[in-house]
């Protein structure tokens, strides 16, 4: 995989709140960039556009655009709250099948 792509994809998921904690070392490498401060501002600014609801002042074809990109890029799934990582560590391991 292209690396920018991956290092867009962490920032993505750290915007998100989303990143394993063992991928925000390459993030924080990957936002010392120009492309990743880059990627950094633009999701933040969709974030913001998402949020409100307004329409920001965008350039000509930026939906579209922006459409095609989202299309493209992988759902990140939410992490657990420490809450749900606690009770997952408390519960029984499942029993095994042993021949």
């Amino acid at each position: 995989m292209d690396t920018n792509k991956k290092n867009r994809e962490r920032i993505s998921a750290l915007c998100d709140d989303a990143l394993p904690k063992d991928d925000h070392e390459l993030a924080c490498a990957a936002l010392g960039t120009a492309d990743g401060q880059s990627a950094w501002e633009v999701y933040h600014l969709i974030g913001d556009v998402l949020r409100t609801g307004e329409s920001a002042d965008l350039s000509p074809g930026f939906a579209a655009r922006l459409s095609a990109r989202l299309a493209s890029e992988p759902m990140h799934p939410r992490r657990p709250t420490a809450e749900l990582e606690t009770v997952k560590m408390a519960a029984p391991a499942a029993p095994t099948l042993s021949s």
